[in-house]
């Protein structure tokens, strides 16, 4: 079986991100607080380092065009498919995934996720609909393994179905 990694933000992508959006917003760091004070983001996904956000930590909600930055640095062209959406970051430069982690982000079972798979050139070739079982790592493992049986799939991004919030990418091994 092959292992598929799932992949952060880029550290430039995230320093950039920490400045100035990819829709052209300024950050707005915050402390994130168990009331919710001023934004309800304790326990909300990291995109940087692909854990969870924790009380006291410095955190901004920023907008994130993942494939529109791909395709910057490989000459793709996704056209229409290029998309954004908010993604919370450490509001300073963290480090990326601890190193101890699980191969991908934790979530919980039942949480609904999309693959959406691309090809070289930037565009949707494909999609599957994942509800986390127990078993998180075998069923991302399963979902991945069937995307790229596809020679066409160059990379897979990760959604939440529920906000459309991008959470990782897995590039072809």
């Amino acid at each position: 079986m092959t292992t598929y990694t799932a992949l952060p933000l880029p550290a430039t992508a995230h320093k950039e991100l920490c400045a100035t959006d990819d829709a052209g917003r300024p950050a707005a760091p915050f402390t994130a607080r168990e009331d919710g004070v001023p934004l309800d983001a304790v326990g909300s996904p990291l995109r940087c380092c692909l854990r969870d956000v924790r009380a006291g930590e410095r955190v901004a909600l920023v907008s994130y065009a993942p494939l529109r930055r791909w395709a910057d640095a490989t000459g793709a062209q996704p056209g229409a498919y290029d998309e954004q959406g908010p993604v919370f970051v450490h509001a300073e430069p963290c480090g990326g995934p601890d190193a101890a982690a699980g191969r991908y982000p934790a979530v919980r079972a039942g949480a609904l996720r999309v693959l959406r798979r691309y090809n070289a050139r930037g565009e949707i070739v494909g999609g599957r609909l994942l509800e986390v079982p127990g078993d998180a790592p075998a069923a991302f493992d399963a979902a991945l393994g069937e995307a790229f049986a596809d020679p066409e799939v160059a990379l897979v991004h990760v959604r939440a179905v529920e906000y459309g919030c991008f959470h990782f990418e897995v590039r072809r091994p």
